[in-house]
């Protein structure tokens, strides 16, 4: 019988506590991989490792602010210290504050460029080093269908988004040597809490939108999977999961 091609990988999981985080976790686990959760609610993580090693999987829960280097490079150090290798990053911690330019949100701007930028460029100079030194490595972003259709609000969300989606076409671009493989993801409207913390109204008609047609966060999980379980010589390097009603 063919071994699963996730078996025995070790993968690092940003924004692991909810939504598509967890649920590619709990996916990769199921297949054999050894995952390592990060997130800021230590809580959940915890509990979601403890789940994971209760039903024969491998998981390491490590509290991350992928806002701060330190932290970063740190749960990195933890992840090879505890299983040996690192071979993939899944670099999907999001924040999203939705609201007019005109109103000047200004820490709500430096929320989601810390996260949803920072935190980007944060995975990769904690894991480029690693997988530079093993000779392989793949590195899975989580952008948005904010930022191929923008829409009035979302204007700063989606400027992060693309400037995600931006970085990981330059790594592409750079890592033609085969050591680095790369995913880009853009999610459409999945049932997560990222609009819990939205202004009302915002919040209100997202989670509106959610619970009408939005996707199971399973459905990105299995899309990062089929990335990862392609042979080194290929690359998925871009992917848009939306359900089929969403303009």
């Amino acid at each position: 019988m063919r071994q699963d091609p996730i078996t025995g990988q070790t993968v690092v999981v940003t924004g692991a506590s909810s939504g598509i985080g967890r649920q590619t976790a709990l996916l990769l686990a199921e297949r054999g991989a050894s995952v390592v959760l990060a997130a800021r609610r230590r809580e959940r993580i915890d509990a979601l490792a403890a789940s994971i090693v209760e039903a024969g999987g491998r998981a390491l829960a490590v509290p991350t602010d992928v806002a701060v280097l330190d932290d970063v490079q740190a749960l990195v150090r933890r992840t090879t210290d505890e299983f040996g290798r690192l071979d993939v990053i899944v670099n999907n911690a999001g924040v999203a504050r939705l609201g007019r330019l005109d109103q000047l949100a200004v820490d709500d701007w430096s929320a989601m460029v810390d996260v949803n930028v920072r935190g980007v460029l944060h995975g990769l100079a904690a894991a480029l080093p690693v997988f530079r030194r093993q000779g392989h490595g793949h590195v899975i972003t989580t952008a948005s269908t904010a930022g191929l259709r923008i829409s009035p609000t979302m204007a700063v969300y989606a400027a992060t988004k693309n400037a995600a989606r931006t970085i990981m076409e330059g790594l592409r671009a750079e890592s033609t040597d085969g050591v680095v493989r790369t995913t880009e993801i853009s999610p459409g409207v999945i049932r997560t809490e990222l609009a819990d913390g939205m202004e009302s109204a915002a919040r209100d008609q997202i989670q509106a939108s959610m619970r009408e047609f939005g996707l199971d966060p399973a459905a990105v999980a299995r899309a990062i999977c089929f990335a990862i379980e392609q042979p080194h010589d290929v690359e998925i390097g871009s992917l848009t999961i939306r359900p089929t009603v969403q303009n």
